[in-house]
């Protein structure tokens, strides 16, 4: 059985009196320990899937299978519970606390869990050893991004979930970013779901999940994927 399954999900929201099918009968599926790239132009749906997989959103219709459990049906605590435990979060921007360190924002996550991953360690595997004590306004944008990739990671997380990583990023960094979150499948074994509307990344994934105007409008299996060194943008 598939680690992750959905099944005929959707999501709604109201505006007015329009209603916006954000999510339109999505059915996918992704096994333990890959790698998968949900790749849509902007609006197509992804960000709202990666925030339902995440429990930070709840579909309307559907189930949302995570290791047996149908978080669809879970509750608010349910919901804080599997966030706080299962799930590493990186967004496009960052979201640092600006006046706590580097290894500070780290610890942040790492102390709401009970296996977490030393901060400072976290913190040298991302390439920031000479930058622990230093503040996100001193760290450039690929640094800021390598912190929040480092506070996801050094939770353990089961899943790490991460919307547009590099989007904010130039190309070098970039890579640097996508290497990190693939040595999280590839050596520590976590689920990694990648958004992105870029489709120079798609070839890393073991699963390429297109989304369009609400609705999956393709899955593509990559039995050798890519490496990041030989991917361009």
């Amino acid at each position: 059985m598939a680690y992750i399954e959905v099944k005929h999900s959707y999501k709604r929201y109201q505006m007015g009196d329009t209603t916006i099918v954000a999510n339109n009968d999505i059915n996918f599926e992704v096994n333990k320990g890959e790698l998968v790239v949900i790749l849509g132009a902007s609006g197509a749906g992804k960000s709202t899937m990666l925030n339902i997989l995440g429990g930070m959103d709840s579909n309307d219709e559907g189930d949302i299978i995570i290791d047996g459990q149908n978080i669809a049906n879970y509750n608010a605590r349910q919901l804080t519970t599997y966030r706080r435990d299962d799930v590493g979060f990186v967004f496009q921007f960052y979201n640092l606390v600006e006046n706590l360190t580097a290894k500070e924002n780290v610890e942040l996550a790492s102390e709401i869990v009970s296996d977490a991953q030393d901060a400072e360690q976290t913190l040298k595997d991302v390439g920031l050893a000479d930058r622990i004590n230093n503040f996100p306004s001193q760290l450039s944008g690929g640094e800021q991004q390598r912190v929040a990739i480092a506070r996801a990671v050094a939770k353990n997380p089961k899943i790490l979930l991460c919307d547009e990583p590099t989007g904010a990023l130039d190309y070098s960094t970039g890579k640097q970013v996508l290497q990190i979150v693939q040595d999280m499948s590839r050596k520590r074994g976590a689920t990694v779901i990648i958004v992105t509307h870029n489709a120079a990344i798609a070839p890393i994934g073991d699963r390429v999940i297109h989304f369009r105007d609400a609705k999956v409008e393709k899955i593509e299996e990559h039995a050798h994927p890519e490496e990041i060194a030989n991917i361009e943008w």
